[in-house]
């Protein structure tokens, strides 16, 4: 497995204007932007809450357009993930394969427990919001389903 925690968070420092005021905030008046390159292009991300890249706990929301899809990986901390909207599908395993997944629509709620392998997906446009505790690392099964690594 390829571990990369400081190139991680490094990126999410360089996505700072993206970072939350941690004060109440409207959906209409969240700052959205594009995800950081450790995942695949064509989704975006905001900040809620928290400091993805510090200790502590962080609440992030993602974006995402119909099929689109997060290779196997893991993280060093818990995962806990709502949808907000849409359809999300989540699955452990060390391969994204649709066939072990579960579909999760708005109000659905997924863990995935700290270094345990899970991929996810999505088959409409969709908002998960995701949190845990800081700071923030991916590694993903496949070195060469990186990303940032293309």
């Amino acid at each position: 497995m390829f571990k990369f925690t400081s190139a991680v968070l490094l990126l999410l420092v360089s996505t700072a204007p993206l970072l939350a005021d941690d004060m109440p905030v409207n959906a209409d008046a969240i700052k959205w932007g594009p995800v950081p390159p450790f995942l695949p292009a064509g989704a975006k991300m905001a900040v809620i809450a928290g400091d993805p890249s510090k200790d502590g706990i962080y609440v992030l929301r993602l974006q995402m357009p119909a099929n689109y899809k997060i290779p196997a990986h893991n993280h060093p901390t818990s995962e806990y993930v709502t949808v907000l909207s849409g359809d999300f599908n989540i699955g452990m395993g060390d391969k994204l394969d649709e066939a072990k997944g579960m579909h999760l629509t708005a109000g659905g709620f997924g863990v995935a427990p700290a270094k345990m392998n899970h991929f996810a997906w999505t088959t409409s446009a969709t908002i998960v919001q995701v949190h845990g505790e800081g700071p923030f690392a991916i590694t993903y099964v496949n070195p060469a389903d990186d990303p940032s690594k293309k």
